[in-house]
């Protein structure tokens, strides 16, 4: 069953949903507004929506590092300095750490991606031989879906959770919501790669004794 815009702005209307979280409900229950809020009640999912619009600044920055070789610094955020002493929270931020270290998403959510971004991506796929010759109708659908799935692999909050590939980023933290009480929130992130960015001097000792041989 197709589920049209009317319907998922009810249900957030009723419920505080997300897009995603309210799609995916009504498709679960054929539509049904009724039965598709009932499920996002089950889920935990109404009352994690409901308050990721309080206000989050205490929280933590926490670090990582693996094997000396790769380094994550982030800060999440919470309503309180209790919650952020919790195991619950503590065990969230190691598990998004890890999670960017492993992954290296370059955003925190979609609102962070610039346009230009987009448009270059929708350009290289555009451009693409297994499309030449296609309807101009039909391309654009193809590079839409491929840009979007390219988009979601770039975002830490849409990437499936390292440890179970089944919830993604996103989902883990409303779970966490939902058992601790209070919004959760990452606010900024940055991943260290040993070396990234500088050029490195490749020797080749053969050609080098070469060279000072015909000197």
């Amino acid at each position: 069953m197709a589920i049209t815009a009317a319907q998922v702005k009810e249900l957030r209307d009723k419920t505080g949903a997300g897009i995603m979280d309210a799609k995916k409900a009504l498709t679960e229950t054929d539509g049904d507004v009724e039965k598709a809020a009932e499920y996002l009640r089950q889920k935990g999912i109404t009352s994690a929506e409901k308050k990721m619009g309080r206000v989050a600044s205490e929280g933590t920055i926490a670090s990582y590092i693996h094997n000396g070789k790769i380094g994550v610094l982030i800060e999440v955020n919470c309503e309180t300095d209790f919650v952020a002493k919790t195991d619950e929270f503590k065990g969230l931020v190691k598990d998004i750490c890890l999670h960017i270290a492993s992954s290296a998403p370059e955003f925190i959510s979609r609102d962070e991606i610039p346009a230009s971004v987009i448009e270059e991506e929708k350009r290289i796929e555009s451009g693409k031989a297994d499309l030449a010759g296609k309807p101009p109708q039909i391309v654009e659908k193809i590079v839409t879906g491929r840009v979007d799935k390219l988009m979601a692999s770039k975002v830490l909050l849409e990437q499936p959770f390292i440890k179970s590939p089944d919830v993604t980023i996103e989902q883990m933290i409303k779970d966490k919501i939902v058992k601790t009480g209070e919004k959760i929130s990452i606010r900024r992130f940055t991943r260290y790669v040993l070396g990234e960015g500088i050029e490195k001097k490749v020797d080749n000792f053969a050609e080098e004794v070469k060279n000072q041989m015909n000197q």
